[in-house]
């Protein structure tokens, strides 16, 4: 198994001083190279985690370490959040040029990238995101997934060794999220970008490596996709759905349909289909 980049060691966090926890005793191990998701309804905790290990707080209790440094020290912070980096709900909140370039640029200048090195690094990441043509676009002419992958494109030119999504397809319509949510697959599978991948969709989540569930601060389930939503009781009691495909799959075989347990996409259920009409 691959090393640990992200390591949680029995976390928690209060936003008081003695108030209630917004996690409670979690520990989690994201390897280098994987694609992790953490699901859970509003109010779960996941946006809290995400926080937690990308610096933004904490820990009340335990340790969060990135890339084996831990995040209680400051003389950490700056550099756990380049190897580390973060794409908000709002990509309007992460956009501060007026042309796309000089966005992608504004992280560089921050972490002190010489000024001939900045030009390359702007294209490269431009063109992993497919926003190249859109460099001298101004950022409010975009849509809304195109603005979500310039704030990724700006996270990548800092060239990160993992990206944490919070939420970052929440405020975007499915067209939106399947063009963000493709172009962090092809940086995970392509350049073996770490992910972890905070979400309430659950059709995101099937197509992450591993998946861990969120409920009052405390992660209750985890596994591969398959194991978590092959049964869709499993996961009502903390008030989440299974994907589509999964429900229809289950609906399917209660009605005696030979379909296989596990189905989770559009295509494996094509396939599923395809196979019972020969």
């Amino acid at each position: 198994m691959a090393e640990p980049i992200i390591l949680a060691d029995h976390v928690s966090f209060s936003y008081e001083e003695g108030g209630p926890l917004a996690v409670q005793d979690v520990s989690l191990a994201v390897e280098k190279g994987s694609f992790q998701a953490i699901l859970g309804q509003n109010g779960s905790g996941k946006s809290t985690l995400a926080k937690l290990i990308n610096g933004l707080y904490v820990p009340t209790e335990g340790h969060v370490t990135v890339c084996g440094m831990d995040t209680q020290s400051e003389e950490n912070t700056w550099e756990i959040r380049r190897r580390a980096g973060m794409v908000f709900q709002n990509p309007d909140n992460q956009l501060v040029a007026t042309v796309v370039r000089e966005d992608v640029a504004f992280g560089l200048e921050n972490i002190g990238v010489p000024t001939e090195e900045m030009p390359g690094r702007i294209e490269k990441a431009l063109r992993d995101v497919g926003m190249l043509p859109f460099a001298d676009r101004a950022p409010h002419l975009l849509s809304g997934g195109q603005k979500q992958r310039v704030a990724i494109a700006g996270v990548l030119a800092m060239q990160p060794e993992a990206i944490i999504f919070d939420e970052s397809t929440a405020m975007l319509d499915p067209q939106g999220r399947r063009e963000v949510l493709s172009a962090v697959k092809r940086l995970n599978r392509e350049q073996g970008i770490t992910v972890l991948w905070i979400t309430h969709f659950m059709e995101e989540a099937a197509e992450c490596d591993r998946a861990h569930v969120m409920h009052q601060g405390r992660i209750v389930l985890s596994g591969t996709p398959r194991e978590i939503f092959s049964d869709v009781k499993k996961i009502k009691p903390y008030h989440l759905d299974a994907p589509p495909m999964a429900r229809l799959s289950q609906a399917l075989r209660q009605q005696g349909m030979p379909i296989r347990q596990g189905v989770m996409t559009v295509e494996e259920m094509a396939e599923e289909v395809a196979r019972l009409c020969r």
